[in-house]
């Protein structure tokens, strides 16, 4: 599925701020971007994404797997998850009661945007720019 992002034509020429063809030239797609960066922004979230990702988790394993979050980081990330129905919440019919959280059919449509952040990740992230520096850096001294 292809869609525009109004960026399509973009070239590193600024502008006046008027109409012109490098200009993203509809608003909405601002809004739905920044509310798509506000479900998925905050301290935790996308590791509690990803995590799920492996199936259904009780509360105490999920805390496990995130350590060192905190119960009371975890509960609020996990209720505004669900808030944006990303994650569900199942209570599960056993003593002592259990609560298990799973991902929701919309959470698992991110699974080609985590693709291809792990992608970037590989070819450019944090280590891949920490090596090219300490090797122009190297090179400066030999």
């Amino acid at each position: 599925m292809k869609f525009e992002t109004g960026m399509e034509k973009n070239n590193s020429e600024l502008c006046d701020g008027g109409e012109c063809e490098s200009c993203p030239t509809d608003p909405n797609l601002l809004i739905e971007f920044k509310g798509a960066i506000h479900a998925l922004g905050g301290k935790w979230k996308l590791e509690i994404l990803f995590t799920l990702m492996n199936g259904g988790v009780r509360f105490g394993a999920l805390r496990r797997a995130l350590l060192p979050i905190t119960q009371h980081m975890l509960t609020a990330q996990l209720r505004e998850l669900e808030h944006d129905g990303l994650v569900a919440r199942k209570v599960l019919a056993e003593k002592p009661l259990q609560v298990a959280y799973e991902l929701t059919d919309s959470a698992w449509g991110l699974t080609p945007a985590f693709r291809e952040l792990l992608a970037w990740s590989k070819a450019y992230g944090p280590r891949r720019h920490t090596e090219a520096s300490e090797t122009t850096l190297g090179a400066g001294l030999a």
